[in-house]
């Protein structure tokens, strides 16, 4: 009995991973089994663009409102996001080939998460990411010049 794709998607995949280890390849569904491979890669790749969204809006936050009264609760969240970026990263060594353009593609989102948290419209930040990858991936904590 095939289980249909549409219809319960986790007895599917169930199903699926029972037929390749038994090797019946013959009755896999070859089309949905391709279609959610690729959705891997891309949730993997998404993964790593919200948590450089979220790594540069506390970098922006955190320059841009030097007295804020909590900034250590910001720090803790930079510190999370760059280990879990350099985990994305170690266990996706590709994404590091384009990761300007990660960077590049999460700026909008760190404007937005930047603005929503502090009292600044958008004009307040630069337009595009302030940073390079080196300093938005390691110990580097932006100062107000």
């Amino acid at each position: 009995m095939s289980i249909d794709y549409d219809q319960d998607f986790f007895a599917w995949s169930q199903e699926q991973a029972r037929l390749l280890r038994s090797r019946h390849f013959s009755r896999l569904d070859i089309g949905h089994l391709t279609e959610e491979i690729e959705d891997l890669g891309k949730r993997e790749r998404r993964a790593l663009e919200s948590r450089l969204a979220v790594l540069m809006g506390h970098l922006l936050k955190w320059r841009y409102q030097p007295d804020y009264p909590n900034r250590k609760s910001w720090r803790a969240t930079i510190n999370t996001q760059r280990r879990s970026v350099a985990k994305l990263l170690d266990e996706n060594p590709s994404f590091r080939a384009e990761l300007g353009k990660v960077i590049a593609e999460a700026y909008p989102d760190a404007l937005d998460l930047a603005v929503a948290e502090t009292p600044f419209d958008y004009d307040a930040f630069p337009e595009s990411c302030p940073w390079d990858q080196a300093q938005i991936l390691k110990d580097y904590w932006p100062v107000v010049s």
